[in-house]
């Protein structure tokens, strides 16, 4: 009888990772740059005398881990990476988020400063995303920061720069109070007076967000106290071959820590995500390895 072809493994289809207390997918990774099981083991080795080789070699620990390089973030990503729990958004008309008070308090005031930021009406398509400082340049009036230009061409009127401070107003911008209305000239929003007489500290500043409208907007804050990072399983297929074979490795307790954000130039983002592959009591094991090659060849 001639041998047969070796058994051999090619490239990857997905990873999907799920909960270990129901089996419930989290979601699935598809754009993958690579994924590898590592189960490295190491000998201890029985050295004496004058002999420089071992007298004798046992099995000592084996480590197990799993190599991830996902060109994706969906939201399950940041949950089972960093603990965090992303915030969805869909069509949305475009938005502001609450101005804040950064430096002092003056300047975000609903009766002496400025009462409320939000979106000038007719203006949407003119919001440009983007987080903004805005600073007090005397008790009435007020200059703006913006800290990306990266969607300044969007809408009928360019955003643009005036110097190397990235100062977004040519003038300060008078705030009057009683809830009057100022407007900030090319970006769609507008700023609401307090209801009294504004009086700010020249130098406190404020900060706020910018929207357009979109079809999907996420936020993910990360780091935060008492976040939960939890164990997790996960199911790595290899692509299918020619001949219609399959590998499938389902990893039954995984715990990772981490997701880096890399941004190269000219490139798509590729996350390197080492994770170590747990014993789980109740399945005897860490990975069950399934190969198959159906009788229908690659359906």
């Amino acid at each position: 009888m001639p041998l047969s072809n070796p058994r051999t493994i090619y490239g990857v289809h997905e990873v999907v990772i799920y909960h270990r207390s129901t089996g419930l997918p989290y979601g699935t990774l598809r754009v993958v740059g690579g994924s590898s099981l590592a189960l490295t083991g190491e000998l201890v080795n029985l050295m004496g005398g004058s002999s420089p080789y071992s007298w004798d070699a046992q099995d000592g620990n084996i480590t197990g881990e799993m190599s991830l390089k996902p060109k994706e973030y969906p939201d399950f990503l940041f949950q089972v990476m960093l603990g965090a729990v992303p915030v969805e958004l869909t069509d949305d008309p475009g938005n502001t988020s609450a101005l804040t008070n950064v430096l002092n308090a003056s300047l975000q005031d609903a009766a002496t400063g400025i009462a409320s930021v939000g979106v000038k009406s007719g203006s949407e398509s003119d919001l440009k995303f983007g987080k903004y400082i805005v600073v007090a340049v005397s008790p009435t009036t007020v200059d703006v920061y913006a800290l990306s230009s990266v969607d300044f061409l969007r809408g009928v009127n360019d955003g643009e720069y005036i110097d190397d401070t990235l100062k977004i107003t040519s003038t300060p911008l008078t705030i009057t109070g009683t809830g009057g209305v100022t407007e900030l000239p090319k970006f769609g929003v507008e700023f609401i007076g307090g209801s009294g007489v504004v009086a700010m500290t020249p130098g406190d500043t404020a900060e706020f967000e910018i929207n357009p409208p979109s079809t999907q907007q996420m936020d993910a804050k990360i780091g935060e106290l008492g976040s939960c990072i939890p164990e997790f399983g996960a199911i790595v297929t290899a692509q299918k071959k020619g001949d219609g074979s399959m590998w499938l490795f389902d990893c039954f307790r995984v715990k990772a820590l981490g997701l880096p954000f890399n941004m190269d130039e000219k490139a798509f983002s590729e996350a390197e995500i080492t994770a170590t592959l747990l014993f789980d009591s109740a399945k005897n094991g860490i990975i069950n390895a399934r190969y198959i090659k159906p009788a229908s060849g690659c359906a």
